[in-house]
């Protein structure tokens, strides 16, 4: 038996939804082929559902100084982790194997980006990042340093910071919700998607 999307009210059909929000998840649903259960979640409340995905693609979708979109994505993934967000960590896990063209990073990262053979560059963003979502998140000289020893400047450490502490708020709402990731995420960035599409 499928697990519930959420333990509050989702929408019937998306016939229910205020027409904005409904052209939203139409969309979203014909690029990736699927609805992730997130959007159906956070419909729950429109006005929050408009604010989240506004603040979300302020952050994903803006041309950032240095950060690619992978490593926005693994800053994601380790966090999630780190807050034991089951469907953070696997639909951006996905996005994080697309995005770096690597089938193995995510995993590696969300179990332990401390000993994963990632680059000095990574392991000190993701350092920040952790220090941004778990710790106080105080923007020393110390971090500073670090962070422009390897190339990221003022306008990436607020990224970093910014990305940690959204999603942060996201996890706890996915896991207030208690939303499963969509199935379809795990094959992501593992199989070809035509290949994904016909596993049952």
């Amino acid at each position: 038996m499928s697990a519930p999307l959420s333990r509050f009210n989702v929408p019937e059909t998306l016939d229910d939804l205020p027409d904005d929000i409904r052209h939203t998840i139409l969309a979203v649903q014909e690029k990736a082929g699927f609805v992730p259960n997130v959007f159906l979640m956070l419909a729950h409340r429109p006005a929050e559902f408009r604010a989240f995905f506004a603040y979300h693609d302020a952050l994903m979708e803006r041309q950032s100084d240095s950060l690619t979109k992978a490593e926005k994505e693994m800053i994601v993934v380790a966090t999630s982790a780190r807050n034991r967000c089951l469907y953070c960590v696997v639909a951006h896990g996905a996005l994080v194997r697309i995005y770096s063209k690597d089938p193995l990073l995510a995993d590696q990262v969300a179990i332990n980006h401390r000993v994963a053979p990632i680059s000095e560059r990574h392991r000190v963003m993701l350092d920040f990042a952790m220090h941004s979502a778990i710790d106080v998140g105080e923007m020393t000289d110390e971090w500073r340093t670090r962070l422009r020893q390897e190339g990221f400047s003022q306008e990436d450490c607020w990224d970093i910071g910014a990305i940690a502490a959204f999603f942060g708020l996201s996890n706890r709402l996915v896991t207030l919700a208690g939303t499963p990731p969509n199935e379809e995420f795990y094959l992501m960035g593992r199989v070809p998607r035509a290949e994904a599409a016909n596993t049952p």
